[in-house]
């Protein structure tokens, strides 16, 4: 298996550890001089970098949060003058004021290999022909993998999002080998394959490279399945790089993250605490290269566990499970914790059932209720009565047997759900409203 930079992808771990310190240390240095909120927070705490001396001193440092980048909104957290800054992204600020986010040129560099790493990881090169169908904009995603493919060497068609049958002409067209997307997008265009009667055995493609939304084991096997190719599963966020903070190898037992370049730690959502090595808890990472827009203990809101040991691919690096949802958009249903992650693993396994599902969460009186929403095959949907029961009956025993608390599912008919050229909107709560 090809690697892109052995010299950090498959470092000691002492070695990983003292190149941590000292990038750790560099960048407080930089945060305090030149950024008013961390100097601010650390002088609260009495705090000042040098009080770092090792990498377990980390715990001892404030998060950062989302808050945190509306309220300096929307340069008061660059560490760096404007006119250093040669590229600026936000999200979409769809709850309030957007983050704003910005690169220097060495920060492009940097990020660009660091998505070369997971890509060549997922057995792309040189010889590739990559489609991305990531929105572009200033959106992250589409950009670093863009990027991320030129320093490889592969052919890039930006497609962009949407247009699903005019990106499956692409694919056979110019002969894509690898399409970039969310994996509820790649869903989308294997349906619309069917329908349009292509043959993915016709197409080129190879590999996928998935992110932008948490997703299970069984999607995976379906995206495989239906458009025969292997997916693979990256890892990023805006607020730190965007895509490059991590990605899976073509052995698939989790995501490796890029350790030059970020510390990762697990905390406790609820109290903040540092969890020992291989709890699951809520992701914290802190950016060791980052000149603009450095972060420190940025809370991620991202649930997952990290794994030290050695990968079978030779790389060095801690792993990171595929996120099983957010602190922040956790479902409580009757004190019970519940992930759509988790509700997607049942739905796929049941034969019958689409991957297309909604949750619907309400209140009825003091209790909480689940209603989940799910696309079947027509055969199913247009069964008797009799038929229907049962197979209603089959997927709520296994929907309580999983999650722990009840659910009541309701069948709908199929394309009845939306479909999603971006992230999928899984959830309504309407107990918020």
């Amino acid at each position: 298996m090809a690697i892109w930079e052995p010299e950090y992808e498959c470092m000691p771990r002492e070695e990983i550890e003292q190149l941590q310190l000292e990038r750790l240390q560099a960048t407080l240095n930089r945060v305090y001089k030149n950024v008013t909120c961390y100097r601010n927070k650390f002088k609260e705490l009495g705090i000042v970098p040098e009080d770092v001396r090792s990498l377990a001193d980390l715990s001892k440092l404030p998060f950062t949060t989302k808050e945190d980048l509306r309220l300096n909104y929307p340069y008061g957290m660059f560490a760096v003058p404007l006119r250093e800054v040669v590229r600026i992204h936000s999200s979409s600020g769809t709850t309030g004021k957007p983050t704003v986010v910005g690169y220097t040129r060495h920060d492009l560099k940097v990020w660009s290999s660091l998505v070369a790493r997971f890509m060549t990881a997922a057995g792309v090169s040189h010889d590739d022909v990559v489609q991305i169908a990531f929105g572009y904009g200033m959106f992250t995603g589409a950009f670093g993998l863009h990027y991320g493919s030129e320093l490889i060497g592969a052919s890039v068609i930006p497609m962009g999002a949407g247009n699903t049958e005019k990106q499956i002409m692409i694919m056979q067209d110019y002969r894509s080998t690898a399409l970039v997307s969310t994996p509820s997008y790649a869903i989308t265009i294997a349906e619309r394959m069917e329908k349009m009667g292509v043959d993915p055995k016709t197409l080129s493609l190879k590999v996928g490279l998935f992110g932008g939304e948490p997703w299970s084991e069984a999607m995976r096997k379906e995206i495989e399945s239906k458009l025969c190719i292997s997916a693979t599963d990256n890892y990023g966020l805006s607020e730190v790089i965007g895509p490059g903070v991590a990605g899976e190898c073509q052995v698939k037992s989790g995501m490796h993250i890029s350790e030059d370049a970020f510390i990762a730690e697990i905390i406790d959502p609820e109290t903040g605490e540092t969890l020992p090595p291989g709890s699951v808890g809520e992701l914290v990472l802190t950016s060791l290269t980052k000149e603009a827009f450095p972060m420190v203990r940025y809370r991620t809101r991202d649930i997952t566990c990290l794994d030290y040991t050695p990968c079978q691919c030779g790389r060095t690096t801690v792993r990171m499970r595929k996120t099983m949802g957010r602190s922040d958009d956790m479902l409580i249903i009757k004190g019970v914790n519940v992930y759509p992650s988790q509700i997607e693993d049942v739905l796929i396994a049941i034969e019958g059932c689409q991957p297309h599902y909604q949750l619907v969460v309400d209140r009825k009186g003091s209790m909480d209720t689940l209603e989940v929403q799910i696309e079947v095959t027509e055969n199913i949907f247009f069964d008797e009565m009799r038929m229907q029961k049962a197979f209603l009956d089959t997927v709520e025993r296994r929907l309580d047997s999983v999650l722990g608390v009840g659910a009541v599912v309701k069948l709908v008919e199929p394309n009845s759900i939306p479909r999603a050229e971006g992230k999928a909107s899984r959830v309504i709560d309407k107990r918020r409203i």
